[in-house]
């Protein structure tokens, strides 16, 4: 559950105050970005990869002051709002920067401003599904290439149009393509598939988000010896893999059970999660 007090831009706030006006950019154009983060044992894991990419973030969206959101800013944040909040351990975060300026489409400046919220959490563990997920492709609507896709940003339409999908076909996750028709990510997380004997995922230049648990999970199989290879990714070797695992910052490693007809193992998804978790 979210708990009820929040951080609007360096100051606690109960999270049901009403502190946006109606001129706010993220409300009106997406104009912003969003980290998710994971809290162990009181510690916010893998800190700075999610400042540098939020810095990066900020920087392409031109967003004045990134160089203030560093690991330890998000750290000592994070550690205000859980003790406010009496979440001894273990919590979900989520930390959102927007454009806190007038203007249109056109901003009248580019100062930034955030909020932070927490949402606890019952284990420090990254814990595998115990059952895998059923996944379908959604190609309604393809997902663009270009200087913003690798970012999380505000705008978030293409997603919630998946989600619906996902929803309406009774589906656990939906694959998403990009805008050439190849294997992009997921509705909420960073793809792998593993065919014969290697680990491939969509490389950065397909339009996919650039996923901090993407990059540990790469670390992971290449300290263990694994072959990991990014690619371009025909979504028609769906039918064809051995194995299929989603990733994201807050959950870690999923791994899929089904696609159509084709059903899959977890072997190297399970291994991974055991290494993953010696990390935290």
């Amino acid at each position: 559950m979210q708990h009820n007090f929040i951080n609007f831009n360096g100051e606690i706030a109960a999270g049901d105050d009403k502190l946006f006006t109606n001129n706010n950019r993220a409300f009106r154009y997406g104009d912003g970005l969003f980290e998710t983060m994971r809290v162990s044992n009181g510690k916010l894991n893998f800190a700075d990869l999610h400042a540098d990419r939020l810095q990066q973030g900020m920087k392409t969206l031109k967003l004045e002051g990134y160089s203030n959101f560093d690991a330890y800013f998000l750290r000592e944040k994070i550690d205000e709002l859980l003790k406010r909040n009496k979440i001894a351990k273990n919590a979900r975060a989520r930390f959102n920067v927007y454009r806190n300026a007038e203007g249109l489409y056109t901003p009248t400046e580019n100062k930034s401003a955030f909020t932070l919220e927490l949402s606890e959490l019952p284990s420090p563990r990254y814990e595998l599904n115990p059952k895998g997920l059923i996944m379908d492709v959604y190609d309604d609507i393809l997902k663009p290439i270009n200087k913003l896709s690798n970012l999380k940003t505000c705008n978030a339409l293409p997603y919630v149009m998946a989600g619906l999908y996902k929803q309406q076909a009774r589906l656990d996750e939906a694959f998403i393509l990009n805008q050439n028709s190849f294997l992009c990510e997921s509705i909420t997380a960073n793809v792998f598939l593993v065919y014969r004997g290697q680990i491939y995922t969509p490389a950065l230049s397909e339009g996919c988000i650039a996923g901090v648990m993407r990059s540990v999970v790469m670390d992971l199989a290449k300290e263990n010896e694994l072959n990991m290879i990014e690619a371009q990714i025909n979504p028609e070797i769906l039918e064809e893999v051995e194995e299929v695992f989603i990733t994201n910052a807050a959950k870690g490693i999923q791994w899929v059970m089904g696609f159509n007809r084709k059903r899959y193992f977890n072997e190297v998804s399970r291994f991974l999660t055991d290494k993953l978790n010696k990390l935290v």
